[in-house]
């Protein structure tokens, strides 16, 4: 079955999961009334369990958020953060409060504070040592590429475990703040090391391999927000915290792009989700949010796939969420498939098509952060930089993948700034116009079958940085609205070897075929979420009832529809993967 045909068939299943979806929360919201509608499933579960206290995150009116504030602490619980952002407190009370709470004025969702993180399993999985034969530039079709200007006069926030200094780093992490501890400026450090890693990938320069390990972008700017702990761990609300600040001193800092190497399941809708909500609005300020899958797509206990593992805020609309592509040390792209731990579409609440790209993720290597959790407990994964010492450590996961479109994210804002380079600020491309045209460059991969993909499997196809960087560069961003922006003819295949773009964008349920990239549409705004209605500009293609598919068949052979995947609160295999109260099984 062929990538587009594919497509045609998933959407009317999604169409289907829709309204689904909409008809359970309906009959949820019947029975359990305000209270199905206001809190999510693990302060549900809290509910359930009897704990005695929770740490919640109350979305409040902004008229009211004082007078909810000042009444939780009369009735004993603890006022911990505000956030202005998405009009929202963050609360320890007592677990029996909550009844109370969501009646409350001005309350609009109750929320809890789950724990974020990257287990070291997801890491270290199949990263045992092999030489390279490409690349990391070259994985993403940059094969010869000059790495002069390479991410020059752009911003890269890393929110993670930190960022330790490095000679591959030089001067250029040009700001440190610590969430671990409040937000406080730090000299830049990274106690469990996958921060540094991640930041090795998106913009380190080689130099302790003499080139060998550069990064995808190895002049960019690094602004480090620590988020996680020495063993990897933190809470949502400080990923928040960190999203709000960036957003905020966007110009300050110089921030361009966001890279989430991190995260936890989902326990609500997208359009309630704190962490989704805090993304969607640094989306909209104009910072482009690049976000992992997870690795969550097999299922340990049986080892075959599973579908609906996509984390938040990977779930965001807007985000730019990454999955990882698995290469097997060959000169060629031709025979790189999907990492089977790869978390796989669609989204668990909103039924929509995840993940949008995938780019590397296997076996990468990039800075070891000295003293670091990582470095410590897993010295079989250190790579020898030119000196023969241990600078480098090699892992897997769709942190490093995000990583990686991270990285090329920066290179095509700045052939932007090449294209415009009088007025940076007024011919930036959005966030969805750059989402677009990663999607719309990206090869459609196949798998060991020779057999396309599914979109819920590699959404686009795989992130193709030479093509997204002409296509940026010949974009007028001056065009009138509705207009023809490209000021250059763009071929759309890869130049190395002729293999031709998707061409195509994912937009929510939907796909914009042909040449939807090559027009300034409504939907490249940044007041437009990606996924909202463009009218007549939405083109499914053939009918919709192709194939007669209905629910519960199987698709390609290896995908069971139903009561064990996407039904109710066995998502995936059950309980065991989703049901999650703290330790996040994600990135």
């Amino acid at each position: 079955m062929t990538f587009f045909r594919q497509f045609r068939v998933i959407s009317l299943l999604l169409l289907g999961l829709a309204f689904t979806s909409e008809h359970t929360i309906a009959q949820g919201a019947r029975r359990g009334g305000a209270h199905a509608a206001k809190i999510d499933r693990s302060l549900e579960k809290a509910v359930r369990s009897g704990e005695p206290r929770v740490r919640a995150i109350v979305q409040v009116d902004r008229a009211t958020r004082g007078f909810v504030g000042s009444r939780v602490t009369r009735r004993g619980g603890r006022l911990l953060h505000e956030f202005n952002m998405i009009s929202a407190l963050l609360v320890d009370i007592p677990t029996p409060l909550l009844d109370d709470l969501k009646r409350w004025p001005g309350v609009r969702v109750i929320s809890s504070d789950p724990r974020v993180g990257i287990p070291v399993d997801d890491l270290v999985r199949d990263a045992g040592p092999s030489a390279p034969v490409r690349s990391l530039r070259q994985m993403v079709s940059l094969a010869g590429a000059s790495l002069s200007g390479a991410g020059a006069g752009v911003g890269v926030a890393v929110i993670d475990s930190g960022v330790q200094k490095s000679p591959d780093f030089g001067a250029r992490i040009t700001a440190f703040y610590d969430f671990t501890k409040g937000g406080v400026a730090r000299t830049p450090y990274d106690d469990y090391g996958h921060g540094t890693h991640v930041a090795g990938l998106i913009g380190g320069n080689g130099a302790m391999s003499k080139g060998l390990y550069a990064g995808i972008a190895p002049h960019v700017s690094l602004i480090g927000l620590k988020v996680l702990d020495g063993n990897g761990q933190g809470y949502a609300s400080d990923v928040i915290s960190a999203l709000e600040f960036a957003t905020v001193n966007k110009s300050a800092l110089g921030i361009d792009v966001i890279n989430l190497s991190l995260g936890h399941p989902p326990f609500e809708s997208a359009s309630t989700d704190p962490l989704v909500k805090a993304v969607n609005a640094a989306s909209a300020a104009g910072i482009l949010v690049v976000t992992s899958a997870g690795n969550m797509g097999i299922n340990p206990a049986t080892g075959l796939p599973g579908y609906g593992g996509i984390n938040s805020p990977g779930t965001s609309a807007a985000a730019v969420t990454v999955g990882a592509g698995k290469g097997f040390d060959t000169p060629s792209r031709g025979d790189d498939t999907v990492a089977s731990f790869s978390s796989r579409g669609p989204t668990r609440f909103d039924i929509t098509l995840k993940p949008d790209v995938i780019a590397p993720g296997h076996r990468l290597v990039a800075p070891a952060s000295v003293g670091s959790t990582l470095v410590r407990e897993n010295p079989s994964l250190l790579v020898a930089g030119a000196s023969g010492a241990p600078n480098y450590i090699r892992l897997s996961g769709t942190s490093m993948a995000a990583a990686v479109v991270s990285g090329v994210a920066a290179l095509l804002v700045e052939a932007q700034h090449v294209a415009a380079p009088s007025d940076h600020a007024a011919t930036a491309l959005t966030p969805n116009a750059l989402k677009a045209i990663l999607e719309f460059s990206a090869i459609v991969m196949r798998d060991e079958a020779n057999q396309d993909y599914s979109p819920l499997v590699q959404g686009a196809g795989a992130v193709n940085a030479a093509g997204a960087v002409a296509l940026a560069r010949a974009i007028d961003t001056d065009a009138a609205p509705g207009a023809w922006w490209l000021a250059e003819g763009v071929q759309p295949f890869t130049p190395d070897d002729g293999v031709p773009w998707a061409q195509v964008v994912l937009w929510g349920r939907k796909a914009l075929w042909g040449g939807a990239v090559y027009w300034n549409l409504p939907g490249w705004r940044t007041d437009v979420l990606w996924g909202d209605s463009l009218d007549d500009n939405v083109l499914w293609g053939d009918s919709l009832l192709e194939d007669n598919v209905l629910w519960g068949d199987s698709l390609d052979d290896n995908v069971l529809w139903g009561d064990n995947v996407l039904w109710g609160d066995n998502v995936l295999w059950g309980d065991s993967m989703l049901d999650a109260t703290g330790t996040a099984k994600v990135q």
